[in-house]
């Protein structure tokens, strides 16, 4: 039998993390919870989560803090929980590395599908199905999404979920535009609810870990979106 998939919930409100963990253990997943930054970096490290659902607003170390450590070693999904539901917030959170961000209060059910949605895109293929049509080559770049893997001149580079679709998505159609509306639909869904804002700050991330090449470049569209430019 397989083993449970492990999440973190990291929460100083014990009420609404409770919650949480009542639906998630009833989806049969495994759960911890923590109440504070400096805990949930300790715990991150034992506990190995395959997803981390992180508040903000957190004693001590907030929840920028936190997600900011995680990401320079891991590319855990993280989920934020915040009753900040301004742009800016989301898109610091964005920014900083989160797979997805809900705004306190939600429902309970929606952070559940939120949390299988973002586990489904994370979870590896098995090595023995490996199509060759989820894996996309140009000189110095392959883009895996059967076992979300990137290597760029020689290495390999950690990338949330939503950035290795963003960027295997523009890759498997060389020069064609996608608008932002097109992408958030691709590859956020339609029960994403967010604003094109976010696609500008995932392409900006790729930018920082994939530059241009002689051979393909993250090409910008004025007014219109985005392309994977191949000269």
């Amino acid at each position: 039998m397989p083993s449970k998939q492990k999440i973190l919930i990291v929460d100083d409100d014990s009420n609404i993390a409770e919650l949480i963990s009542l639906y998630l253990t009833k989806e049969f997943y495994e759960v911890q919870i923590v109440e504070d930054g400096e805990q949930a970096l300790q715990v991150f490290h034992t506990f190995q989560p395959n997803l981390i659902l992180l508040d903000l607003m957190l004693p001590g170390i907030d929840g920028y803090q936190v997600c900011r450590e995680i990401r320079a070693r891991s590319n855990t999904p993280i989920i934020m929980l915040s009753a900040k539901g301004e742009i800016f917030d989301k898109v610091l959170g964005l920014e900083l590395g989160a797979d997805d961000y809900m705004i306190k209060p939600f429902d309970s059910k929606e952070l559940v599908a939120r949390v299988k949605a973002v586990l489904r895109r994370f979870q590896p293929a098995r090595e023995d199905a490996v199509p060759a049509s989820k894996v996309v080559q140009y000189p110095d770049l392959t883009i895996n999404q059967s076992n979300y893997s990137v290597l760029y001149r020689g290495r390999t580079v950690d990338m949330p979920p939503k950035e290795l679709e963003l960027l295997y998505f523009l890759a498997s159609s060389p020069n064609q535009v996608f608008t932002r509306e097109q992408l958030l639909d691709h590859i956020w869904g339609y029960e994403y609810i967010g604003d094109t804002r976010t696609v500008d700050v995932h392409i900006k991330r790729l930018r920082e870990k994939i530059k241009d090449h002689d051979a393909w470049r993250l090409a910008t569209v004025w007014g219109i979106g985005y392309k994977f430019e191949v000269k």
